[in-house]
């Protein structure tokens, strides 16, 4: 098979599978690991797939995914995916269920559910709604709510009434800030109440946040740290050390 032959065989897998990892294009197409990279680079430079650490994804679906968000959460977009991707070993098995919080992280999450995994999700994220709606392995709950422009995300007494009512395996949540004063917090209290409840319907609690949101107490609380099972970050932080958190029970992964 000749270069251009393979990568738009590639491009194709891609396209059908959502997300590849490097060890399978090299498996499926019976070449090194460094020829998957350079066809994988080449493809990228061509707008077919976005490259990721360890493989890559259909760069039209991502790119409608993040067409939603807010252009602050564009910055670090690489740790943010990193992230996500950690978080993908914390899903419960097929049959579970769990909830993705509004917020660029978690926007990142739902791209990278693996399609062998049937769940059922809840989120009251407009556009993490959007692109979990497409996946025939994915039985979508839109939480009700009033929709805030600035996050997309439903908040108010419908959405927490809504939650209250469930018991979720996993839920995956952003955070505003986090310090080991004030737990972790965010701006709006609409959305802090949200994330009450998700946190009290939860049987595991997973945060994902870059190292910026570390030492950071923004103005209303949602979780102390003892609430929290798993911190998914991107590296360490002076202002909030691990071995602080780990002293809380929480159980700390650098993606």
């Amino acid at each position: 098979m000749y270069a251009q032959e393979r990568q738009q065989a590639m491009a194709q897998l891609v396209m059908a599978r959502g997300r590849v990892s490097v060890s399978e294009l090299a498996q499926e197409f019976s070449v090194t690991s460094e020829t998957v990279r350079r066809d994988l680079s080449a493809l990228e430079r061509m707008r077919l797939v976005r490259r990721l650490h360890g493989g890559a994804v259909p760069a039209a679906s991502l790119t409608v995914m993040e067409s939603g968000l807010d252009e602050r959460d564009s910055s670090k977009a690489r740790e943010k995916e990193r992230i996500a991707l950690a978080a993908i070993e914390h899903l419960p098995p097929t049959g579970g269920s769990i909830a993705i919080d509004a917020g660029s992280t978690t926007a990142r999450l739902a791209h990278f559910l693996p399609r062998d995994t049937h769940l059922t999700a809840f989120t009251h994220g407009v556009p993490i709604a959007a692109r979990l709606a497409n996946l025939p392995h994915i039985e979508l709950h839109l939480l009700p709510g009033k929709v805030r422009t600035t996050t997309q995300a439903a908040v108010g007494s419908f959405t927490v009434d809504a939650i209250s009512r469930l018991h979720i395996d996993v839920v995956f949540l952003g955070t505003n800030g986090i310090s080991l004063d004030h737990g972790f917090s965010t701006p709006d209290p609409e959305e802090a109440a949200v994330k009450r409840a998700l946190v009290a319907a939860a049987r595991t609690v997973v945060i994902l946040a870059d190292t910026e949101k570390f030492g950071r107490a923004a103005t209303v609380n949602f979780a102390a740290l003892e609430d929290v099972d798993i911190l998914i970050t991107d590296g360490e932080h002076p202002t909030v050390p691990h071995d602080a958190l780990a002293e809380r029970g929480i159980t700390v992964i650098v993606a």
